[in-house]
């Protein structure tokens, strides 16, 4: 099983700005599809942002224009870029593997993301 560690969350105001990195363990990394996920206190997860293996993008349409997806196969790191942040961004913010997320499995602890007003 990959382990994923995230990190990069913070405070930030509305309509700021933050990088969030997601570093995978093992080998294996550049085959699969990454996904970040986000989670508020009484939600389910919700899917954000997808990168294929071969890097093709999509995202939620509450975040589409704002967040970007990236990779660096050989980092083994996937990047979430959120610009123009608002409120209802605030969550636990999570990244997984297609394989390992389709199983629910492979969670990390996330990092959390809190936005201002």
């Amino acid at each position: 099983q990959v382990q994923f560690v995230e990190s990069g969350g913070g405070l930030v105001q509305s309509g700021g700005s933050l990088r969030l990195s997601c570093a995978a363990s093992g080998s294996a990394f550049s085959i699969y599809g990454m996904h970040w996920y986000r989670q508020s206190p009484g939600k389910q997860r919700e899917l954000v942002a997808t990168i294929s293996s071969g890097g093709t993008t999509n995202y939620a349409d509450s975040v589409k224009g704002r967040f970007t997806i990236s990779r660096d196969n050989a980092k083994k790191t996937v990047y979430l870029d959120m610009n123009s942040l608002k409120p209802e961004d605030t969550a636990v913010y999570y990244c997984n593997n297609q394989f390992q997320s389709a199983r629910g499995v492979g969670w990390g602890q996330g990092t959390q993301v809190t936005v201002s007003s």
